[in-house]
């Protein structure tokens, strides 16, 4: 099934951006020989699905805390940015992972604030980038992602399979992302595994509002494919979480992971906002 020719003019521009990079990427460096390097690799992944079930069990929510300095409708988000100091106040602070920025042309991100990042600090880490190629796959890898994310909206079920197998093969969680029931259904199709993290996006990609409901309805669906199954399947809501009556209306729907970033990254010390939400958080004990 073809995703692209539905979806919003920018997120077309930012898919077609990323299939020049990668073809960019590619000239100067051929796939076999990123394979090559990544073979060198030996660092061992820091476990993000993993730290989001910790954290569910020892605090009742787990927060992946973005790192992003800007976006294409907000611009300039944080104007003192400082990858490294946000990865350690976020640590301090009790997020269970980051998410880190490194698209360049849309969000000013880059890819070595994720290497920055994760040097500062002992969190796993996603690369929050628009994965197109399975060339992007074994970049992140070697760049040092525990996760990487893979957007249903801007894949086809061919392409998200091959990323999806190869970022398991590589020993990376991979959290993919929905906006709608048919996105989430087509997800579904993919292989189950224990890495695997349904990410629900209640922001509309057309029209850019944000329903909390979306996630609420859409996890019925999710219960529903996984009723046989003896674990619960990871879901993180995403986008328009605000405050603690936003978590809390989430917690009440059986809903415990967040991914939380524009809302911390407004402020001057990250860290603190988060701080501030989880001492707000009404936790199970």
């Amino acid at each position: 099934m073809t995703a692209t020719s539905h979806i919003p003019s920018v997120l077309q521009r930012i898919v077609a951006t990323k299939h020049e990079e990668v073809a960019t990427a590619k000239a100067a460096m051929p796939l076999a020989d990123l394979k090559s390097q990544a073979e060198h690799i030996t660092t061992e992944r820091r476990g993000f699905a993993q730290a989001l079930r910790c954290a569910e069990d020892k605090q009742g929510v787990g927060i992946i805390a973005e790192i992003k300095k800007a976006s294409p409708s907000k611009g300039i988000i944080n104007h003192n940015f400082d990858a490294p100091a946000f990865a350690r106040q976020y640590e301090a602070a009790g997020a269970s992972c980051l998410s880190v920025l490194t698209d360049q042309q849309y969000f000013q991100g880059d890819d070595s604030y994720l290497g920055l990042a994760k040097a500062a600090c002992s969190l796993p880490i996603l690369r929050k980038d628009f994965m197109v190629d399975i060339y992007q796959i074994y970049q992140s890898y070697i760049l040092g992602a525990d996760c990487i994310l893979l957007i249903m909206a801007c894949l086809d079920d061919a392409t998200v399979r091959e990323l999806h197998s190869v970022s398991i093969d590589l020993g990376m969680d991979v959290l993919i992302e929905t906006h709608t029931q048919e996105e989430l259904e087509r997800a579904l199709k993919l292989p189950y595994s224990e890495h695997n993290i349904y990410g629900i996006n209640n922001r509309d990609l057309n029209t850019f509002s944000v329903n909390l409901d979306t996630t609420i309805q859409l996890k019925q669906i999710l219960d529903q494919a996984f009723s046989s199954l003896p674990s619960t399947p990871l879901l993180v809501t995403e986008s328009g979480i605000h405050g603690p009556e936003d978590v809390a209306l989430m917690q009440a729907n059986g809903i415990h992971q967040f991914l939380i970033g524009e809302q911390f990254m407004r402020t001057s010390h990250p860290g603190n906002a988060l701080q501030s939400l989880l001492a707000s958080v009404s936790l199970p004990g």
